[in-house]
């Protein structure tokens, strides 16, 4: 993979580690971003991370442009030959798939959508080649996801699927975007899935919703006292179906306080995986339900 350096104004440097998304990528632009942080180079004033690229503030008057590009090529070198492993955190997010509220939004919304007369769980199951919506969506959530970057809106992750590339599930956008979303629907798009962190417009596919917050600006949700965004880049995700029931259950769980995500840390190898991916998906499953 090839990395291209390009100025965004007077105060940014955009840095594209690969055109495409892949975890080799997202290792090296974190692994960049990590010897960023730690060299503490005078004037850079803040490091996002995306997918599969970055981007860096910094003030013009304290370095100049060229002395801080010329400061990140020699940092990728490094990175190119950094372990590609690190310790994190599973996390086990119920969703209620197919749920009354994101089936009410998505009809509305047919005549924006690939598939006017079904759903958005059966269109995706369609173009994948499951028999149903119900073998679809053991395959979303048979398999862990990967945080690759949050934002687009505050706390909102996109997730990418830990297995072959042969194997990812694929969506296209709704052909226009909604003009709502449910708040904590479990969208699509591309290869990515995402939780709306909070209710707006949007064109990813709607395949449930989750009772668990993910971003709180009120800081008033038990597990978010800390800081307001749940997520961060690294963070494994396994979906775990749940029903209507068990919504509720939750989602007064969360109102009382007495909600607390189910989380263990892991080690991830990016070596060990390419070699073998479902034995380290069964590795993380048996980390966050073996004890």
């Amino acid at each position: 993979m090839k990395t291209r350096y390009s100025f965004g104004g007077d105060e940014h440097i955009f840095v594209e580690v690969d055109e495409e998304m892949s975890l080799d990528a997202f290792f090296k632009s974190l692994s960049m971003t990590n010897a960023v942080r730690a060299s503490d180079i005078k004037g850079v004033t803040e490091i996002c991370p995306a997918n599969a690229s970055f981007q860096i503030k910094f003030d013009p008057d304290v370095i100049k442009p060229a002395d801080l590009l010329a400061e990140l090529k020699a940092l990728e070198s490094s990175a190119e030959t950094a372990e590609k492993r690190m310790t994190t955190r599973i996390i086990e997010i119920p969703v209620y798939y197919q749920d009354p509220w994101t089936h009410e939004t998505l009809m509305r919304f047919r005549e924006r959508h690939q598939d006017p007369d079904g759903t958005d769980l059966d269109y995706a199951a369609r173009i994948n080649g499951f028999d149903s919506a119900e073998a679809f969506i053991k395959a979303h959530h048979d398999a862990p996801w990967f945080v690759s970057m949050v934002g687009f809106v505050s706390g909102l992750p996109f997730l990418y699927q830990l297995v072959e590339r042969e194997r990812q599930l694929q969506v296209p956008k709704y052909l226009r975007p909604r003009t709502d979303t449910p708040k904590l629907t479990v969208g699509h798009g591309g290869c990515f899935s995402c939780i709306y962190s909070v209710r707006g417009a949007g064109g990813y596919q709607m395949f449930g919703i989750t009772p668990m917050p993910i971003y709180d600006p009120e800081q008033t949700v038990s597990y978010l006292k800390d800081f307001m965004v749940f997520f961060k880049p690294g963070d494994i995700v396994k979906w775990h179906p749940i029903g209507g029931e068990e919504y509720e259950r939750i989602s007064e769980d969360v109102t009382a306080g007495r909600f607390s995500p189910r989380i263990r840390e892991v080690d991830f190898d990016l070596a060990a995986f390419n070699a073998d991916v479902d034995g380290t998906n069964a590795g993380l499953k048996e980390a966050l339900y073996g004890g």
